[in-house]
């Protein structure tokens, strides 16, 4: 009989963590429990019992001054509140795969999406995904997927998140992304498989469909072992599901050439090796040695592989990374981030649970080569194409100046910006955008060529539009704002007020006369203005600058009289008299006889606009509002005291 065993038979990573965390807390001689059974699987369970790690259901079953071990499933987070609470030291044992789905849907939530939970909903996994928000949906593949949305309608067009079980069939999730990208406006859809399952899984179906029989070692209440078993039977006549050697009735494999022999996650090398040894005393042949192929299932990395691990050391030139494996790992640091503006020690600390890419392993020297730059480039390029795909927003570094526009870092990926989806104007230079941080849209991928497109001003586009509405909304005569001079006229100044772009009569910028907005603003100043008037179907807005709350003629009477002298700027030259600003907003009429102590043929002769002259104050029409001036008046004083 030829027997073959799935490299990936047994522990995953984080079962084995789990495992190995809570025998190291067990051996420490601390008091301590495990609250639920850490794993799937009795044995493992009564061995830590014997250890005296006993079991409590609830955060209040522990005993005062006990430590807690939190199970590979994870908790919701009243459970880590309760225990923070009583003062009980919390020892994690979560799988870093399990912890990742807790943030995706505790951050799904604050943006607003519903997160909708592909799993089993009595699943201890699920139940603590589900702990991590307050409004999920736990549902348990298409089918109910689909019920859920064809149960309302609206439900389609509600922002929503997806989330799986990370020990879920690819087959059943893959179902559920269609239906969900064909029913669904906007959701996000987060892949939280277990690598180590789906490599699991795949393991199994090869060997269940090239032999005879197949046994599938695990716990009863393992989630991932049922699926192994259901995989299997799918394709093998003979599937035997055993819990432990005893099961094993040998007969049952009788006349079978070849047999498979594949185990869960949570099922420890001992017991594979007690099936092994069982099968072994009935005189079967083994093609391979048990301890070698377990070595294999366990301790083999392969370069490309994708691996976690957790972080025990960082030098300034190495990051060094516990993988569970014969060799040692680490990762230099020009392979941790593509980024060269970012510090080692923002992006890993010590105890990190840290995902990398296999580059090389050299077993002789026992060293794995590892690489986080290369896996984040792959997710990275997966997330620039699900944000053209989803229109989403990204950030982004202008690094350089480019032949016909700049470009951006976003993730490490450059990404071009033409000059005309910049948002500058045409004669704006590129250059003032380089080492700005920047909000654009990604508008082409091409993977291939590695190529990627992106715009800003699509984004300053959607913003201006938003801004824009909200300006109409609320809208008044006048209210005011705060605005940014845009562009000058001959006649007024174009203000923008947060979207939308009011004008200021040349007549509303200054109580004084000007010939040109210049003289009062220029482009780019921020000024408050207030709504004079406004049209919402033409879209224009009337704006002002002067101070209502003052007014010129009352300053004017306060401070001057007739027969003052005052000191005054000539604004404008007629042919019967000058006009000259006496305050801002009030003007006095020097008649053309008043100009002169002889007789003059115009204005002109002897004034000129801008010109500073003293007047004495002759008149006041109170009604009217109009002042009369003379320079000829203060001649006549001047020569009348010289006679005296």
């Amino acid at each position: 009989m030829k027997v073959e065993l799935a490299k990936s038979a047994g522990f995953c990573y984080g079962v084995r963590r789990a495992v190995e965390v809570a025998q190291q807390a067990a051996a420490s001689g601390r008091p301590c429990v495990m609250l639920g059974h850490i794993i799937h699987n009795n044995s493992v369970i009564e061995a830590l019992e014997a250890q005296g790690v006993s079991v409590v259901e609830r955060p209040e079953d522990a005993p005062a001054g006990s430590a807690v071990i939190i199970r590979s499933h994870g908790e919701g987070k009243a459970v880590y509140d309760a225990l923070q609470a009583r003062g009980a030291e919390i020892i994690d044992t979560t799988c870093p795969n399990v912890s990742r789905i807790h943030k995706l849907v505790a951050q799904a939530e604050a943006e607003g999406r519903r997160p909708l939970i592909i799993g089993s909903p009595s699943h201890p996994e699920i139940q603590a995904i589900a702990g991590w928000c307050t409004n999920a949906v736990v549902l348990d593949g298409p089918e109910a997927l689909g019920d859920w949305l064809a149960a309302d309608p609206r439900r389609c067009r509600m922002p929503l998140a997806m989330v799986s079980q990370t020990t879920s069939t690819r087959e059943r999730w893959e179902r559920c992304i269609k239906k969900a990208k064909k029913e669904c406006t906007n959701i996000k859809i987060s892949d939280t498989i277990c690598n180590a399952t789906c490599k699991r899984q795949a393991e199994a179906q090869e060997l269940a469909a090239r032999n005879e029989a197949m046994i599938v070692i695990g716990s009863r209440e393992s989630s991932n072992t049922r699926r192994l078993a259901e995989l299997c039977a799918a394709l093998c006549p003979t599937v035997l599901w055993i819990e432990r050697a005893e099961e094993l009735e040998p007969s049952n494999l009788y006349g079978k050439a070849s047999v498979g022999i594949t185990a869960g996650a949570s099922t420890p090398g001992w017991i594979i090796k007690e099936v092994y040894d069982k099968m072994s005393e009935e005189n079967m042949e083994i093609e391979e040695s048990f301890a070698e192929m377990l070595e294999k299932s366990i301790k083999t990395l392969n370069t490309g592989e994708k691996v976690t691990g957790v972080v025990t050391g960082i030098t300034p030139t190495e990051i060094y990374v516990d993988l569970g494996a014969k060799q040692a790992g680490y990762i230099p640091v020009s392979e941790l981030t593509d980024d060269p503006t970012v510090k080692v020690e923002d992006i890993v600390k010590i105890g990190d649970e840290i995902e990398t890419y296999v580059m090389r392993v050299n077993d002789q020297e026992g060293v794995v080569t590892l690489s986080k730059k290369r896996l984040d480039s792959v997710k990275n390029w997966e997330d620039i194409e699900q944000a053209r795909e989803e229109k989403t927003v990204v950030e982004g570094l202008i690094t350089e100046e480019n032949k016909g526009g700049v470009v951006a870092n976003v993730k490490g990926i450059r990404v071009f910006i033409p000059a005309s989806q910049t948002g500058l104007p045409r004669d704006a230079a590129m250059t003032e955008l380089v080492k700005q941080k920047v909000r654009l849209r990604i508008t082409e991928v091409n993977r291939a060529r590695k190529r990627v497109v992106g715009s800003i001003r699509a984004v300053q586009a959607e913003e201006r539009a938003a801004k824009a509405a909200e300006v109409w909304n609320n809208i008044e005569v006048g209210k005011r704002y705060a605005g940014v001079v845009k562009s000058l006229t001959s006649y007024g100044a174009f203000v923008d007020i947060g979207g939308v772009d009011g004008m200021v009569h040349i007549s509303e910028l200054s109580w004084s006369r000007i010939k040109h907005p210049s003289e009062v603003v220029k482009v780019g100043d921020a000024v408050e203005v207030y709504v004079i008037s406004f049209d919402t179907e033409k879209k224009k807005i009337s704006l002002g600058m002067k101070d209502r709350n003052q007014d010129p003629w009352a300053v004017f009477t306060d401070k001057y009289s007739v027969g003052d002298v005052a000191n005054v700027r000539v604004v404008k030259l007629m042919t019967f008299g000058a006009f000259a600003e006496v305050v801002p907003g009030v003007d006095g009429l020097i008649h053309i006889s008043q100009i002169a102590d002889h007789r003059i043929d115009k204005p002109g002769d002897v004034l000129a606009e801008g010109d500073m002259v003293d007047v004495k104050i002759t008149d006041i029409d109170y009604e009217k509002k109009k002042v009369s001036l003379s320079i000829r008046a203060l001649l006549d004083d001047a020569q009348g005291a010289d006679a005296e």
